[in-house]
């Protein structure tokens, strides 16, 4: 299993970026879904989960991000509103599959004042 991610970028804050997650190469079904960020110094940390029919968001981004997955292609995505400075990380976008976590490569968001 491969994850891709992509759409990272420099962003003014208040503006949107559409994060995406292309899964490859899995031939069992996705059990939870999520995006991580890392930003500098600082730990990994859970931006946006999914598991059945329960979605988690950290306090920080409610309201702002949605996470969201296209079936059919396969992709996750986290779409991120009214973006701000503190937001600027490399974010990570993660997938259960068979009891296995999967990771992509990251890409990053940076959010200028």
């Amino acid at each position: 299993v491969q994850l891709q991610a992509s759409g990272g970028g420099l962003v003014q804050a208040g503006g949107s970026l559409l994060l995406s997650c292309t899964v490859r190469g899995r031939t069992d079904p996705i059990s939870a879904m999520g995006w991580f960020r890392q930003a500098p110094g600082k730990q990994r940390e859970l931006v946006a989960g999914k598991s059945g029919g329960t979605t988690n968001y950290a306090d920080s981004v409610k309201g702002r991000f949605t996470i969201s997955r296209d079936n059919a292609k396969n992709i996750v995505y986290l779409q991120m509103n009214s973006l701000e400075p503190e937001d600027t990380a490399v974010y990570y976008c993660n997938v259960r599959i068979a009891w296995k976590n999967f990771w992509g490569q990251g890409t990053q968001v940076t959010v200028s004042s």
